[in-house]
């Protein structure tokens, strides 16, 4: 499985943006699909996840300003994500975890800016 991640970049405080991860290759039906984050010198944190019927599960840093989708048509997860905060400034990485193990993408940098 091929996880490719797009939709970061540089925004300012209370803005938003749109990540969007599509999975490629070897795509299994009973999936979970999620979005993490890291920022240098700490540990990568669940931001929130999804299963293929669309169960979620939010982690405290993403609740409220973040919300989780997919369509498993496109084999696509989205976050979007609103009134961002500098603190929220991360690489966001896409995951898919299925029954043998989990997959990572390659990160998408947020910036943003005060």
């Amino acid at each position: 499985v091929q996880l490719q991640a797009s939709g970061g970049g540089l925004v300012q405080a209370g803005g938003s943006l749109r990540l969007s991860c599509v999975a490629s290759g070897r795509i299994f039906r009973s999936n979970i699909m999620g979005w993490y984050r890291q920022v240098p010198g700490k540990e990568r944190e669940l931001i929130a996840s999804i299963t293929s019927d669309d169960r979620t599960t939010y982690a405290d840093s993403g609740k409220g300003r973040f919300a989780i989708s997919r369509d498993n048509f496109k084999n696509t997860v989205y976050l979007q994500m609103n009134n961002l905060k500098p603190e929220d400034t991360a690489v966001y990485y896409c995951n898919y975890v299925v029954y043998h193990g989990d997959y990572w993408g390659r990160g998408t940098q947020v910036t943003v800016s005060s």
